[in-house]
């Protein structure tokens, strides 16, 4: 018997769990037979604020409560509530699923992010997601400055059983890309997703290496690529926002991947992006 799939938000809840208990906990430490006032706004905030979800998404829920609710005894409970509101609010807009579109063949996903954020290790994931889905899948080692990346990938790939095409480290990055559409065209591959170095140290050379990339990638298909993921590390909390604006600036970033969640209780800064690039 099969485990049924659940659903989004579902599995949103499961993996902010750590994040959410930790909330709930000083919610609570807050709100046991105290009133809605002045004070215990000013501490909500800072625990919201602490958690990583924004000074913005912060202060509205603090708003949002304060609404016919002020000088007034409010329970912990209603304090969680008005803030799972406030995050289903911000997130709903934003979410949809990862559509292939059968238009384009290949489709190009373009995976971008920081060296150690788990990008390979979600590619990989992928590429067995859409093969289960029934899709032809062809990896690029585009990650050139990196031996391991390359190795990483190339592992994937075995396990997967899915062609990779790479190149020597320090191989121009944009001309592996071209080198893999051209072969996925050739091979009849459903979805292509291109790996790229993610060496934030140096963002003039990350944004001027992704633009070349990009160009190259738009030159085989105007309409490419067709997703560009930007995978983030949950557990770096505010510093995914940093990470965020840059790649943003980078690529036009059309997804969002959030890995180890279920890790930090910092979970919070999910709800801060999607609040600030919606």
């Amino acid at each position: 018997m099969t485990e049924k799939k659940k659903g989004w938000f579902s599995r949103l809840k499961d993996g902010l769990k750590r994040s959410t208990t930790a909330l709930s906990g000083g919610i609570s430490d807050i709100f046991v037979k105290r009133k809605l006032d002045a004070t215990t706004l000013e501490e909500l905030e800072d625990l919201l604020i602490m958690s990583d979800l924004g000074v913005t998404v912060s202060a509205a829920v603090c708003a949002r409560l304060s609404k016919g609710r002020f000088d007034k005894e409010i329970s912990p409970q209603e304090v969680q509530v008005a803030l799972a509101e406030e995050v289903a609010n911000i997130l709903r807009p934003v979410t949809r699923p990862l559509d292939i579109d059968k238009n384009y063949k290949p489709y190009i996903i373009l995976m971008i992010g920081v060296n150690g954020s788990g990008k390979t290790t979600t590619i990989g994931k992928l590429a067995r997601k859409f093969q289960l889905d029934g899709k032809s899948v062809m990896l690029a080692a585009g990650d050139t400055f990196r031996a391991a990346a390359i190795e990483q990938l190339q592992v994937w790939g075995m396990r997967n059983k899915v062609p990779v095409v790479s190149g020597k480290v320090g191989a121009d990055a944009a001309g592996l890309a071209y080198d893999a559409i051209q072969k996925a065209r050739a091979d009849n591959i459903d979805v292509l997703m291109i790996d790229t170095a993610g060496r934030l140290q140096n963002k003039g050379h990350l944004m001027e290496e992704l633009g070349k990339i990009i160009r190259v990638i738009k030159k085989q298909d105007a309409h490419a690529p067709h997703s560009t993921l930007l995978v983030l590390d949950a557990t770096t909390g505010q510093n995914a926002v940093l990470q965020a604006q840059v790649f943003q600036e980078a690529a036009q970033v059309s997804g969002l991947i959030m890995t180890k969640l279920d890790g930090t209780a910092k979970g919070g800064v999910l709800v801060a992006i999607a609040e600030k690039f919606n």
